[in-house]
């Protein structure tokens, strides 16, 4: 909310012309845009993207809506994205772009396996690895409770890679579900590959996302994987496919599927093949790259729009 952003952005646009303005994020969409109209700047050549599929902050959706045709082209990361803009921001789809977000596989599949003594994992339970922000739409309050029921019929441990506002509540809930011993908040990580090498598991039970990054790397490393069907995650997951997919907040169900996958490890490995095979296919970052080059060549006007 520091708005002397507003005419230090003006100024830039004016001193530099630039051919494209490509902005990310509610409030750096609504900067570019207010800059673009002060400063002179053509709108056809300003793009604006959302990331998220906003259930929280709907006054987002309501500026959206009012503010879409001050750009040329709002952009989605994943087809969830798009449909929320559609349906719930009501922008034209004619005014909306698709550019899958995607990842470089390369520095997974190189990744050695992280030291499973150093989490506090001995070596033959199984682990379990969430990683993210600590937030609550991450659902991870859910995840806890699911893990009380598999803690209780599995010797497994559940790491927790990330930082953020909710740690000292996650702390007391895993004390208060007698979970202490066997969950492990591993705060912020640099290893986030090697931590995917090392877990028998990936488990993401989020409410709502854009594209998530982390579960694109589980499918990478060819996890098993086990997230809500929600949107984002049943962007990249199909369920019996490349995962399993619950009901966001089940935890009966999350509780379920994990047991299932780590009683059968057959399955499990099939469906971690499957996920990083969809990963190296679909969601490969060079693939991305491509689209934006396309879309700053018709902003820029060196190529006509594609439709």
């Amino acid at each position: 909310w520091d708005i002397r952003v507003l005419p230090r952005l003006t100024r830039i646009l004016r001193e530099t012309r630039p051919q494209v303005v490509h902005s990310l994020l509610f409030h750096a969409n609504l900067a570019a845009r207010w800059a673009a109209q002060s400063a002179g700047f053509p709108c056809r050549r300003v793009l604006c993207e959302i990331q998220t599929v906003e259930v929280e902050r709907r006054w987002h959706l309501w500026v959206d809506r009012l503010t879409y045709d001050l750009c040329a082209l709002t952009i989605g990361n994943s087809p969830s994205v798009i449909e929320h803009l559609a349906s719930r921001a009501r922008i034209p789809r004619e005014r909306l772009r698709l550019i899958r977000g995607g990842i470089d596989p390369a520095p997974i599949r190189s990744a050695s396996p992280a030291d499973r003594s150093a989490l506090g994992v001995p070596p033959r339970s199984a682990l379990l690895l969430w990683a993210g922000r600590l937030d609550p739409v991450k659902g991870l309050s859910f995840l806890l409770d699911a893990f009380g029921i598999i803690s209780a019929k599995t010797d497994a441990h559940l790491c927790l890679a990330g930082g953020g506002a909710l740690l000292d509540d996650l702390r007391q809930t895993a004390r208060r579900l007698g979970l202490a011993e066997r969950v492990h908040f591993l705060g912020p990580r640099g290893d986030v590959p090697s931590l995917l090498k090392a877990a028998d598991m990936f488990v993401f039970p989020s409410r709502t996302e854009g594209l998530p990054n982390a579960l694109l790397e589980a499918m990478a490393a060819g996890r098993p994987i086990v997230t809500t069907d929600v949107p984002g995650c049943r962007d990249l997951i199909e369920h019996e496919r490349t995962g399993l997919l619950v009901p966001y907040g089940d935890t009966a169900a999350l509780a379920t599927a994990v047991l299932s996958l780590l009683s059968d490890r057959d399955r499990a490995m099939r469906l971690g093949a499957q996920a990083c095979l969809a990963a190296e296919t679909h969601w490969d970052i060079r693939q991305t790259h491509d689209a934006y080059q396309q879309l700053y060549a018709e902003a820029a006007g060196d190529v006509a729009p594609r439709l």
